[in-house]
């Protein structure tokens, strides 16, 4: 999760479609979530398949607050799999997995009301 979670207060500048567009936001599911005592943060390493196209990728989630890792596995989510990957202490965090502030400002992970195929991009 990247740092400005508070922007609740109001909306960001308007933007084109086709800025939209360049965000590639895709929907995976969990195989792996196991603690990171390493962050600064508590934090979770997640690896989620994108499916065959994107395939598994890495991701350190700052959402311990609200979700504990066994519940984890096998749970669908979204990501931003177009950035470019982060060091965040020793993991290689490939995703920007996504999420919404809860009352007291805890991340609550996004995801398909719905089971969709991994791979899919929001749109």
């Amino acid at each position: 999760m990247h740092a400005n979670h508070d922007e609740a207060a109001s909306a960001a500048d308007t933007i084109g479609f086709d800025d939209f567009l360049k965000v590639d936001i895709r929907v995976g599911t969990i195989v792996s979530a196991e603690s990171f005592p390493e962050a600064r943060k508590p934090a979770l390493k997640l690896v989620i398949d994108f499916g065959p196209v994107i395939g598994r990728k890495k991701s350190s989630a700052q959402i311990t607050e609200n979700h504990a890792a066994e519940e984890l596995i096998g749970r669908q989510v979204m990501a931003v799999v177009n950035f470019p990957p982060r060091q965040i202490g020793p993991v290689m965090s490939e995703v920007l997995t996504l999420g919404f502030p809860d009352a007291q400002g805890k991340v609550v992970l996004a995801a398909p009301v719905l089971g969709v195929p991994d791979g899919g991009r929001l749109f």
